[in-house]
């Protein structure tokens, strides 16, 4: 592992289910009735079927294929496409904790290789989401996790407000004081224009990331809060079309509050993103184990495997490599590092 005697950090990854763990969410969707499971603690895995080897034999295959993409430690959070914002909201409560117990399990598994984010129970219809404080604590405090996921429209059906507005500030705030890095990723999208994409969330994922982006650039979050980080998933979604200097893109230094991740499996695309956004806002992504198992041609590799295929590219430096490896997670999220050393 590592690179050239470095610690590699990745700031994108998410939990690894045994496979009945779909069950979960199949029982209380068909039940209308909330699990109180809890894997962490022992007798809380009957009601869902699941065995603490299933769980220990799925997390370790995790790390077999951490280690095979040189990766030393992960912030990992919930699954993006099963965030299931649109659920009810008594359910919807359940499942996110399941996810973040599921989270907890994870780390507590593989203390040196995992710290976790949490998944927040999101109401797009609420005044704002001082309803997400409760479970934002508790797995802050009683989890120690170390980050926040925040999906920028949960139920999929473009109804929550912007990421610029008011309504998140009591994440955003709690964040900022107890210095959680937050991380936007898109969910579920529910745009029937789509259905005939196969996984048709993935397209929601860019323009949802990409629109929080320009929404973070031009509103004054990052003036109401001059401490906080936020790392966009996936490059931003998008890369801008525009020069530095034209007025469609926001004319400020972000360069302390904005960030991206390098989690873009076409490599003309992860240059350019890595250029046009800065080696010093590109933190090292992969969401290794996910969406990145189609082997790359040249390589015979996954291509989500990109430590061999950044360390390569000639235009960076090797300073630049280390900010991407490890330097820029490592200020953005010390408890990575932390874990990681």
């Amino acid at each position: 592992m590592a690179y050239n005697g470095t610690k590699v950090l990745d700031i994108h990854a998410h939990v690894s289910f045994p496979n009945n763990g779909g069950n979960v969410l199949a029982s209380m969707l068909a039940s209308n009735t909330p699990t109180k499971a809890d894997p962490r603690k022992a007798g809380g895995l009957p009601e869902v079927g699941m065995s603490e080897q299933a769980i220990t034999t799925r997390m370790n295959r995790h790390i077999e294929l951490m280690d095979e993409a040189n990766i030393d430690a992960q912030l990992v959070g919930p699954r993006p496409y099963m965030m299931l914002g649109s659920m009810q909201p008594h359910i919807f409560k359940a499942w996110v904790r399941f996810n973040n117990h599921m989270i907890a399990k994870q780390c507590e598994v593989h203390p040196t290789r995992f710290v976790g984010a949490a998944q927040l129970p999101q109401n797009a219809h609420a005044e704002d989401l001082k309803h997400c404080l409760p479970e934002l604590e508790y797995c802050h405090k009683e989890l120690g996790f170390a980050g926040i996921y925040l999906s920028p429209d949960p139920t999929g059906d473009r109804n929550s407000p912007g990421m610029d507005q008011k309504y998140w500030d009591p994440v955003y705030e709690y964040a900022q004081k107890n210095k959680m890095v937050i991380i936007v990723h898109g969910t579920n999208c529910n745009d029937p224009r789509i259905a005939t994409i196969p996984h048709n969330y993935q397209i929601g994922f860019v323009w949802e990331q990409y629109l929080a982006t320009q929404l973070l650039s031009h509103g004054d979050v990052f003036k109401r809060f001059p401490e906080l980080k936020v790392v966009v998933c996936h490059c931003g979604g998008a890369l801008d079309r525009f020069i530095k200097t034209d007025h469609h893109l926001a004319q400020k230094d972000l360069s302390k509050n904005l960030y991206f991740d390098t989690c873009a499996l076409d490599l003309d695309y992860l240059e350019a993103a890595i250029k046009q956004r800065g080696v010093n806002n590109m933190l090292f992504g992969t969401e290794t184990p996910g969406s990145g198992s189609a082997v790359r041609p040249e390589t015979g590799r996954p291509s989500d495997d990109l430590v061999p295929v950044i360390s390569k590219m000639s235009f960076l430096s090797e300073a630049d490599k280390l900010k991407i490896f490890h330097g820029n997670s490592a200020e953005v999220c010390p408890a990575l590092a932390k874990i990681a050393a």
